[in-house]
C-alpha cells in the first residue's frame, strides 16, 4: 500500500491517472465505457490544485480496484461524483452500466457532504460545521446499510482527498483531517482494513499535531537505519530457528516493520512516555499457511525467547469483531522487546483488507472471520438528533472492543470501559432492565462495576423493570444509556399522570375522591394528562367546579372557599394546598437535592417530600395516597460558604468583594481573612447570599476570579 500512495502523490494528468488505474487491474469493455464517460462528463471542471477534475475519480477507482476485484465498485468509483457535479441521472447510470453500478453510485452520490449555506442562518459557525459533519456522516452510514460497498468507496475517496490535502486553506485541512481521524479511520477499522485506517491515521496526525508528527518523525528517521539493522538481525535469527525446526522457508513469509505514527503517539500518550520508551516499537509478523502452525511458531518462539505473558493474545481464537485475526505476543531479545505477530496468509489478507478481502479473494480459508456489521445496523437505527447521531457514532467507532463470557461460554464483543450494567443490556434490553446485581467470575460484584477482557459475567435480576436515571453518566454503551431513558421517559409520563390525578383528586376529596374516575365529561378526561404549572392546576380546578353545578345544582354541604388553594412556604418549598399543612419533611429513601425533581405526599396535616422518580413514591401513587402540588422556591436568595486562597497584595481582597457584590448582586454576610502576614497566598472565608439557586453556575462565576479551596451552599433541602 506504501507503494500505491507514493506513486499517487505524484499523479497530476489525465494519462497518468489512466495508467495508475490500469497497473492495478485490467479494464474490460465496461470499464473503458465508465472512464470515458467520467472523463467526458468532468471534461470542464478543475480541483483547487487547478489539476483536471476527472484525475480524483481516476485515482479513487485505482485505490478502489486495490482492494477489490469487484468491477460494480471500481465502475461506481470512476463515476461516484458524476450525478451530484454533473447534468448525468441515476437513471443514465443505471440504463449505461446496469442496476448494480446504479445502486452504489446512488449510496455515493446521497452522501455528498452537507454544504454550509444547506443550513440555517441562525445557527452559529461552529454548530453549523458540526450539524453539517452530522447530517453528512448520517446520510454515509444511512446509505452504507443496504450495501457496505458504498463504505468501501467512500474510504478510498477519503484516502485521496487525504493526499491532496495541501491545496485547500489550513482551516480546511484541519477540519477534513479531524474529520477523518474521528470518524473515517474508526470506520476503517469497523471494516477491518488496516492499511487504510493507519494511512487516514497518520495523514491526520501530520495536519492535526505537526510538532509531534516532526518529532516521531525525525527520530523514526534519523535511527531508521539502526532499527533497520536491530530488526534484520532478529528476523535473521527467527528464520534460523523455524529452519531448524522444520519449517521450509518457501512456506512461511517474515515481515519487519516499525509502528505507524500515530500509533506511537497513543502510546505515549496513554503511558506518558517518550518514543524511547515505546516497548514495542519493533515488531515483526510471521505468516503462515495454516492456523495449526501459528501456535506451533508460538510454542519453537516462547522456547528460545522469554514472553511477557501480560501481553499476550489470541485473536485466532477469540477474533476482533472487525474479523482481524493474529497472535500477538511481546519478547526479550539481546535486550530489547520485540512484538511478533503470527497469522495465516488467508488472516493477513483479511486483517490489510478487511471486509474488502471479501471481494478481492474469493476463495479465502474457511476459518477466517468476516467483520460484524451488527454496529451499522444500531447507528443506522438510532433515531436522535443529527448532533445526537454522530457523538454516538464516533464513540461506539473510536473505543476499542474487549471480549467477555457469559456462564455458557458464549463470546461477546463490548467496548472496553463497559460495566457488568453495559454487560447486561447487551445480551438483552429486558436483562439491563431487571439486572440487580453481577456475578464476575463467580464472585458477587455492583452492576458499575468495569469489566476486564476475558471476564465470566452472570446477571442476576427481578422480575420488574428497575429505575436507575441517576446511572446514565457511568455506564459506557449507547445501546444501556438509550434503554435507560426511554424506560425513564416512561416512566415520567406514567408519574406525571398519577401525581396530576391525584392532586385534583385530592382538592375535592371533601367532595368526593376520584373526581376524575366519577366525571364522564369530555373536557374533563383530558385533565387526567400532566398538570404543567400552578395556572394550570387551577384551570382545571375552575373547570371541574363547572362541572359540578351543572351536574348537582347548588353545592349542598359543599362550602366553596374550602376549594381555595392556600400558597404555604417552607424553607426553599412552595405548597398549594386546600387544606391545613403544619409541616414538611424530605424523606431519606430517596435524598431529594435542592433541584431535583420533586412530588408531595400528603399525610393528615403534614407534607413528605421525594424524589419525583423515588420507588417508594411511585407505590403511595398507585396507591392513590393524596398529594399537593409542588415546587422548589427559585426567587429567594442563596447563601454559600466558600474559601478563597488569594494573593497576598493590598487591595486584592476589595477586588474579590467587588466582584461579587458588584458584578453578581451578591450580599456579603461574613469575611475571615488570613492572619499570617509574610504568606503569598491567604486563605478567606466568605459567606455571602446571591439570587441564583445553581450551585455549579455561582462557583464558576468564582473560579473565574479566584481560586476556591471550599465551596458550598449554606443550607440544601435536608437542613
Amino acid at each position: 500500500m506504501h507503494n500505491i500512495v507514493e506513486s499517487v502523490k505524484s499523479l497530476n494528468t489525465i494519462d497518468g491517472a489512466i495508467d495508475f488505474l490500469k497497473s492495478i487491474i485490467k479494464l474490460d469493455e465496461n470499464m473503458e465505457k465508465a472512464l470515458s464517460f467520467s472523463i467526458s462528463s468532468h471534461e470542464k471542471q478543475f480541483r483547487k490544485s487547478g489539476e483536471p477534475y476527472v484525475i480524483h475519480p481516476i485515482i479513487v477507482a485505482g485505490i478502489t480496484a486495490y482492494f477489490s476485484n469487484d468491477k460494480s465498485m471500481v465502475i461506481a468509483a470512476l463515476l461516484h461524483d458524476v450525478v451530484e457535479d454533473t447534468s448525468s441521472t441515476i437513471e443514465d447510470i443505471t440504463i449505461l452500466f446496469g442496476k448494480d453500478v446504479a445502486h452504489i453510485v446512488d449510496g455515493l452520490t446521497k452522501i455528498v457532504e452537507i454544504r454550509e449555506h444547506e443550513l440555517s442562518p441562525s445557527t452559529d459557525k461552529d454548530n453549523k460545521k458540526l450539524l453539517a459533519s452530522a447530517l453528512t456522516f448520517r446520510k454515509m452510514l444511512l446509505a452504507s446499510i443496504d450495501d457496505v460497498r458504498v463504505l468501501v468507496v467512500k474510504l478510498c475517496d477519503r484516502l485521496h482527498n487525504m493526499l491532496t490535502l495541501d491545496a485547500l486553506s489550513e482551516a480546511k485541512q484541519k477540519r477534513i483531517a479531524e474529520e477523518t481521524l474521528v470518524v473515517y479511520a474508526p470506520i476503517s477499522h469497523r471494516l477491518g482494513i488496516s492499511s487504510i485506517k493507519n494511512l487516514l491515521e497518520d495523514f491526520s496526525f501530520s495536519y492535526l499535531y505537526r510538532d509531534d508528527y516532526t518529532k516521531i518523525s525525525n527520530y523514526l528517521e534519523e535511527f531508521q537505519q539502526k532499527t533497520q539493522l536491530t530488526l534484520n538481525n532478529f528476523l535473521s535469527n527467527i528464520k534460523d530457528i523455524l529452519e531448524k525446526n522444520g519449517y521450509n522457508p518457501s512456506d512461511i513469509k517474515i515481515l519487519s516493520r516499525i509502528k505507524h505514527s500515530y500509533s506511537i503517539y497513543l502510546k505515549m500518550q496513554r503511558k506518558g512516555v517518550s518514543i524511547d520508551e515505546v516497548l514495542d516499537l519493533y515488531a515483526i509478523r510471521i505468516l503462515v499457511k495454516n492456523p495449526l502452525d501459528c501456535y506451533k511458531i508460538l510454542g519453537i518462539i516462547h522456547t528460545h525467547y522469554k514472553p511477557l505473558i501480560a501481553r499476550f493474545k489470541d485473536y485466532i481464537a477469540i477474533p476482533k469483531e472487525n474479523g482481524y485475526q493474529t497472535i500477538h505476543s511481546t519478547v526479550f531479545a539481546n535486550s530489547k522487546i520485540f512484538e511478533i505477530q503470527i497469522r495465516t496468509f488467508d488472516m493477513h489478507n483479511i486483517a490489510e483488507f478487511g471486509i474488502a478481502a471479501h471481494w478481492k479473494y474469493k476463495n479465502g480459508d474457511n476459518n477466517s472471520k468476516e467483520p460484524n456489521l451488527d454496529w451499522l445496523e444500531a447507528l443506522a437505527a438510532n433515531d436522535v438528533s443529527a448532533e445526537e447521531f454522530y457523538d454516538d457514532a464516533k464513540q461506539e467507532l473510536f473505543i476499542e472492543d474487549i471480549v467477555v463470557y457469559s456462564p455458557k461460554g458464549e463470546l461477546f464483543s463490548i467496548p472496553r470501559g463497559s460495566t457488568a450494567f453495559d454487560f447486561a443490556y447487551r445480551v438483552h434490553t429486558d436483562l439491563g432492565n431487571k439486572a440487580v446485581e453481577a456475578l464476575i467470575n463467580k464472585v458477587k460484584k455492583p452492576l458499575l462495576t468495569q469489566l476486564k477482557s476475558g471476564d465470566i459475567i452472570s446477571i442476576i435480576s427481578r422480575e420488574d423493570d428497575i429505575i436507575r436515571c441517576s446511572w446514565i453518566d457511568m455506564i459506557k454503551t449507547n445501546k444501556a444509556k438509550k434503554s435507560i431513558k426511554l424506560l425513564c421517559h416512561h416512566r415520567l409520563n406514567k408519574i406525571d399522570k398519577l401525581a396530576s390525578t391525584n392532586i385534583i383528586n385530592t382538592i375535592f376529596s371533601r367532595y368526593k375522591d376520584n373526581i376524575l374516575e366519577n366525571c364522564d365529561d369530555l373536557e374533563l378526561k383530558k385533565f387526567k394528562n400532566v398538570v404543567y404549572n400552578i395556572e394550570h392546576l387551577k384551570y382545571i380546578k375552575k373547570v371541574i367546579l363547572k362541572y359540578i353545578r351543572v351536574h348537582n345544582g347548588i353545592l349542598a354541604r359543599f362550602k366553596i372557599q374550602n376549594l381555595k388553594l392556600k400558597e404555604y412556604k417552607f424553607d426553599n418549598i412552595l405548597l398549594y394546598s386546600n387544606f391545613n399543612i403544619n409541616n414538611i419533611s424530605f424523606d431519606h429513601c430517596c435524598h431529594p437535592k435542592f433541584g431535583d425533581d420533586i412530588v408531595a405526599i400528603k399525610d393528615g396535616k403534614d407534607v413528605v417530600i421525594h424524589h419525583k422518580l423515588c420507588e417508594t413514591a411511585y407505590k403511595k401513587m398507585k396507591e392513590n395516597k393524596h398529594m399537593l402540588f409542588s415546587s422548589w422556591i427559585k426567587d429567594r436568595f442563596y447563601s454559600y460558604n466558600m474559601v478563597i486562597s488569594i494573593p497576598s497584595i493590598r487591595g486584592e481582597l476589595a477586588k474579590v468583594l467587588s466582584y461579587l457584590s458588584v458584578e453578581h448582586n451578591a450580599t456579603i454576610l461574613f469575611v475571615e481573612y488570613g492572619k499570617d502576614p509574610y504568606a503569598q497566598n491567604q486563605y478567606c472565608t466568605i459567606d455571602f447570599e446571591i439570587k441564583n439557586d445553581n450551585k455549579e453556575k455561582v462557583r464558576a462565576f468564582c473560579e473565574q476570579k479566584m481560586k476556591v479551596i471550599e465551596f458550598y451552599m449554606a443550607s440544601d433541602a435536608y437542613k
